[in-house]
Order: structure tokens, then C-alpha cells, then sequence
């Protein structure tokens, strides 16, 4: 793809604004030399004012997000678009959350440019696991963890039980769940089944990737090994 085209479908502006950017020498290759609208370099070649140009097409990564953000890109308040690089908003393949935390969820959210990976991931016939810390209004029931593995747990407004999951006490009002599957507020919804209510909620993992102290607010793009991980 030729070097305009690739950096402006990063989001660093339009054509025209690309076209500028060329033309002030402000496009260069790892060792300074000046790059044209033209060439097509290699993508780890190229430098936008001294720095390596974002991932290419094809990204995966992992958000930290923190609580009071939303998963979306038309919402009023703070978005989880605004803890990327502003320009990440102007990608184009467009740039989704995989799945969506509410609000008052933290954790881990992943996003891609990929539609082919995001079904992938989302996809039923995936199974990959969630896992969910909860903080609990009241102490869990004594049955919590036999009600969420028979398999037979029905939702309000459902049709079909939710698949069995894994339900860990943590401490009387903390638990960790884990989920193969993803329903609309599905959590909060099945300690709210038990008479009980989620004051606080974190996702820790998704299949085999994990937050591995990644700080709050902050991002790393996923390479082939954390892809491995992910399916793992």
C-alpha cells in the first residue's frame, strides 16, 4: 500500500493533511531519510516526526480500563477512546471494543481493527473464558457455586439457561466467576438471580491473557504470542 494511503487509514488525518506532512519532511525512514506519498515502505520503517508509526492494520489490544468509562464512541462522558491516542479514533478499519464492560466494570477490554478475529473471540462456539472478580452487598449464599454450574440457571427475560460456571469464594461478599459465555450484564444479573447485588466488578482474564499488571487507564498492543495466549 503506498505510504500516503497507509498513514492516513492510521488516523494521522486526511489525504490532505498527510500530503502536508510528507511534503514538510516530516515523514522519514529509520535512519532520517525523507519518505514520498509514493513509496511503500516497510511498515517498521517508517518514522512520523522521529517516531515509529502505529500498528498496522490488524490490531489487537488490551485496555485496562477503568471504572466510569463506557465502550462506545457516541456516549456523552469519558470513553474508553479517550485513554488511546486520539488519532486511534480515526483508524480506519475502524477500531471496536471486543464485547463491551459497563461503566461501572473494570479491567480487561480488549479492541480491534480485525472484524474477522472480534467474531472469533466473541463467537459461541469459542467457549473462552471469562473471569470476574466480584464485591458483594451481602454474603453469598451457601449454594451460589451448585446454582452456577448445573447449567440450569435461568435469566430474566431469557429463553435458554446459562452454560455452567465456575463460582471461587474469595471471602464471604468476594468471589470470583468464571464465564464461557458473554449475556448482557450477565454477572450482575446471576448474583442478582441469588438475591444478591454486585456493588463492584472487575474482568481479570479473557481465554489465557491476563492484565499481568498492566496499570490502570494504560495499553499495550498484542503480538502473536499474546494471540497464542488468548486461544490457549
Amino acid at each position: 500500500m503506498k505510504l500516503l494511503r497507509t498513514i492516513a487509514n492510521l488516523g494521522y488525518g486526511s489525504r490532505r493533511d498527510v500530503t502536508a506532512m510528507i511534503r514538510e519532511g516530516r515523514v522519514t525512514d529509520a535512519r532520517g531519510e525523507v519518505l514520498y506519498a509514493d513509496d511503500e515502505p516497510p511498515h517498521a520503517d517508517v518514522r512520523v516526526d522521529g517516531d515509529p508509526l502505529d500498528p498496522p492494520a490488524g490490531l489487537l489490544l488490551m485496555l485496562h480500563k477503568p471504572v466510569g468509562y463506557t465502550c462506545s464512541t457516541k456516549d456523552r462522558g469519558r470513553l474508553v477512546y479517550d485513554l488511546l491516542p486520539p488519532r486511534f479514533a480515526h483508524r480506519s478499519p475502524q477500531l471496536s471494543t471486543v464485547g463491551r464492560l459497563d461503566r461501572d466494570t473494570s479491567g480487561l477490554l480488549l479492541m480491534t481493527d480485525d472484524g474477522a478475529l472480534l467474531h472469533r473471540i466473541i463467537s459461541p462456539k469459542s467457549k473462552l473464558p471469562k473471569v470476574y472478580e466480584a464485591t458483594l452487598a451481602q454474603p453469598l449464599r451457601g449454594d451460589a457455586a451448585t446454582v452456577f454450574a448445573s447449567g440450569t440457571l435461568m435469566l430474566e427475560s431469557e429463553k435458554t439457561p446459562l452454560l455452567p460456571a465456575e463460582l471461587e469464594l474469595l471471602s464471604p461478599t468476594r468471589a470470583r466467576l468464571t464465564l464461557h459465555e458473554g449475556r448482557y450484564h450477565q454477572v450482575r444479573r446471576m448474583f442478582a438471580a441469588l438475591g444478591n447485588h454486585v456493588e463492584a466488578l472487575h474482568r481479570s482474564r479473557v481465554g489465557g491473557l491476563a492484565l499481568d499488571g498492566l496499570p490502570e487507564g494504560e495499553w499495550r498492543a498484542l503480538g502473536d504470542e499474546d494471540r497464542a495466549r488468548l486461544f490457549s
